[in-house]
Formats: C-alpha cells, structure tokens, sequence
C-alpha cells in the first residue's frame, strides 16, 4: 500500500475509520441539534480534555463530516456544525444509540460483574 493512500475492504471498515473512539460519536450526536461554539460542546461532552475535542474535531473535519466557520470578530468566533455528510452519518448512529439505551443496564451489570471477578450472566 502507497505511503499516505486509505484503503478500505468494506463500508464498515470506512465508517469506523471516520468515527472510531469515544468521542467522535458524542460530538456528532451533540451537533445533531444544530451550531454550537467550542465551549458550548466541551460542555456538553463532561469528561474531555481540551486537546482532544480539538483533535477529533479537526479529523471529523478532514473527514468532511463536521464544518468549521471562523467569524472575524474580536474575540474571534468559531461554530461547529454537521455537514450534509455528517448528518447522514448521526442517522446511521441512531440505532446504535437506540441498542445503546435499551442494554444499558445489562451492560453496566456486565461491566460491574467482570471487575468483581465474576462469570458474565
């Protein structure tokens, strides 16, 4: 394979590699609503770190799923927001966060279950 060229073997293979990682599905679902500044979306994803908001967000923008508009003001303004790809893709999320909300519980008592050492039910 060519130094720098992306090759995918399937459309799931090309999915994850756009929203692969804890963060990039939550920034995604927290734009489905619509616009929001950066501090806006650090407040709505408890738990990231600056730099990693700001390095998701710039490889969902090179993925061409997230638009960045800069406003020449002072202090300089910055919005966020899905492009049409981006919305396609939430779509596509929907279900997972469907199942996600439906085995919530049976997750966590899996979860709590393999850290006291037990069988998974």
């Amino acid at each position: 394979m060519a130094k720098g060229k992306v090759v995918y073997h399937c459309g799931l293979d090309a999915a994850v590699d756009v929203v692969g990682g804890k963060w990039k599905p939550m920034i995604l679902w927290a734009l489905h609503e619509g616009t929001l500044r950066f501090g806006e979306l650090r407040r709505n994803l408890p738990g990231v770190s600056e730099k990693m908001l700001i390095q998701q967000l710039r490889e969902l923008e090179s993925d061409g799923v997230v638009r960045r508009e800069v406003y020449r003001e002072v202090p300089p303004r910055v919005e966020y927001s899905l492009t049409e790809l981006g919305e396609a893709l939430n779509k596509a999320l929907e279900p997972l966060g469907l199942w996600g909300d439906t085995f919530m519980t049976q997750i966590l008592a899996a979860k709590a279950a393999q850290r006291a050492g037990e069988p998974a039910a």
